[in-house]
């Protein structure tokens, strides 16, 4: 087993990956089975893994292990393999810059400031989550007030409780894996409101997380007020209009000491604004091709910084592939362009990747904008794929074959999605 635990920098590499979670862990993977030999991974957090660590309730690795994990399970079994594969991992450093060229710019606590060649790049930065500023919740600005993930961060790594009278805001999954955490820690979680008429997260989060604790889960509602001067005593709760506007004389307070928001996580894409990328203004992640590259030559993109999943096989699957591709793109072994563009039709919000090419397979990620009963997604005339439901909550996979395309000489394919009889 070869080990690069404390790499000497080179001053060129064949694949450098921005990101050292899940996303960039997998990208490192694919780089070697695609040939790369140099590999170099920065992570801005004191060790790899990225969010994994402290996701440690099971649930990882169905798809891509075929058995159950941990989110620390998961992240070791990556970071065991990038270390036989002996893939560099820089931690506690930051990348300031790339520029045309691909000649990447980074800081570090340990090696300073350094400028390296690379053959290809992979941004695999991940999301961050929507805090209380995004939604403008009136009301005062007391301690008590914080994200999910935060929350998350305290209980399960720092050993911390933010509270004992809970009241969670948005129902996406950290949201509602926090409901029933904070329940088996002993403290009272008196509801999970949501603004919209649907949940935010996998039902099956729904089903473990609330309904198998006794936790409320209130549609159409939101978080109208937040009470309290030092800390949080208590918030305004009321429903919302069909414009999501809160009515106000239907609301109604309740006493609370924490207020946790799971209202959403926002690809972390700084550095795709700085380097110029053409970003789709739905996901607010880069545009990307079949092969995962981004509108900059050489630069290639996966995971939540492309779009938010659902599943971290899904991340896995994604990145794989990006780093395969980035790894041929170093070695001079591009392939041909894409010839077709993914365009979201009726009831589609998006499709990742943004163009596919008739030469060979794709999987394509997308989302549905409400939800549906005894659907069909279409690819105009060439694919069908039907469904017994699909949730804005939860992505959707379809994998498209050449001999699907082989009968479409247009350049633009419209998706579609349409309730069956």
């Amino acid at each position: 087993m070869r080990k690069l635990t404390s790499p000497q920098l080179k001053s060129s590499y064949d694949v450098i990956i921005v990101g050292g979670g899940p996303a960039g862990l997998a990208a490192a993977i694919g780089a070697k089975e695609a040939g790369a030999e140099s590999i170099l991974i920065v992570d801005r957090e004191q060790k790899a893994g990225g969010i994994l660590w402290q996701c440690i309730h099971p649930g990882f690795g169905l798809h891509h292990f075929k058995e159950e994990l941990t989110g620390p399970e998961y992240a070791q079994r990556f970071l065991k393999q990038v270390e036989e594969e002996g893939v560099a991992v820089i931690s506690d450093a930051y990348v300031l810059d790339i520029d045309k060229e691909r000649q990447v710019t980074l800081m570090s606590s340990v090696y300073g400031m350094h400028s390296i060649k690379a053959g290809a790049v992979v941004l695999a930065m991940g999301a961050r989550e929507r805090t209380r500023g995004a939604i403008h919740t009136p009301g005062t600005r007391p301690s008590g007030v914080l994200t999910a993930g935060l929350a998350q961060k305290l209980v399960n790594m720092l050993g911390y409780m933010p509270g004992r009278r809970i009241v969670i805001l948005g129902s996406g999954d950290i949201g509602l894996i926090m409901a029933r955490r904070m329940t088996l820690e002993g403290a009272e979680v008196l509801g999970v409101f949501e603004i919209m008429p649907y949940a935010n997260g996998l039902n099956r989060n729904i089903v473990q997380c609330l309904h198998d604790f006794d936790i409320p889960l209130h549609l159409s509602h939101t978080v109208a007020q937040i009470h309290g001067q030092e800390r949080i005593n208590a918030v305004t709760v009321a429903p919302v209009d069909d414009k999501l506007n809160p009515i106000a004389d239907k609301g109604w307070e309740i006493p609370c000491d924490t207020l946790l928001l799971a209202i959403g996580l926002i690809p972390e894409n700084e550095l795709s604004r700085q380097l110029n990328l053409r970003l789709d203004p739905v996901t607010n992640g880069p545009i990307v091709n079949s092969a995962m590259e981004t509108s900059m030559d050489g630069v290639f993109a996966c995971g939540n910084v492309v779009h938010i999943h659902d599943l971290v096989d899904f991340v896995t699957q994604e990145a794989l592939s990006a780093g395969r591709n980035a790894g041929e793109y170093a070695l001079g072994q591009r392939r041909p362009g894409d010839n077709i563009r993914l365009v979201p039709g009726n009831g589609v919000s998006y499709c990742v990747p943004h163009t596919i090419s008739t030469h060979q397979t794709h999987t394509v990620y997308m989302r549905v904008r409400k939800p549906h009963e005894r659907c069909s997604i279409t690819f105009g005339e060439v694919y069908e794929k039907k469904l017994r439901y699909a949730f804005p909550a939860e992505m959707i996979t379809v994998t498209l074959k050449p001999e699907f395309l082989e009968t479409f000489h247009g350049d633009a394919l419209v998706v579609d999605v349409h309730d069956r009889e």
